[in-house]
């Protein structure tokens, strides 16, 4: 269980509110709060997968969901996504 794990955000390109499809930031700010307080160092890599958020510890991806499904802006606390993030990040070997 790291404590102060190289987390690797890789996120891709998507339409937000019927705009062109590009890689935005927005909705991760959360999801990057809660890794923050916990400690650890995280890395933003855009990757080329349309609508997917990954996150790498150690070479091995431990969480993914679609980037739409997380809460725009905000600290992440409230984002039942973040907090699956978090443990699965906590639980990485």
């Amino acid at each position: 269980m790291p404590e102060h794990a190289l987390v690797f955000l890789r996120y891709g390109p998507y339409s937000a509110a019927g705009l062109s499809v590009e890689h935005r930031s927005f909705r991760l700010q959360g999801l990057q709060a809660v890794l923050i307080k916990d400690g650890h160092e995280v890395i933003l890599e855009k990757i080329d997968d349309w609508n997917v958020v990954e996150l790498v510890v150690n070479g091995d991806v431990v969480f993914h969901c679609k980037i739409n499904d997380l809460e725009f802006g905000g600290d992440g606390k409230l984002d039942p996504l973040c907090e699956q993030a978090r443990i699965a990040v906590l639980s990485a070997y």
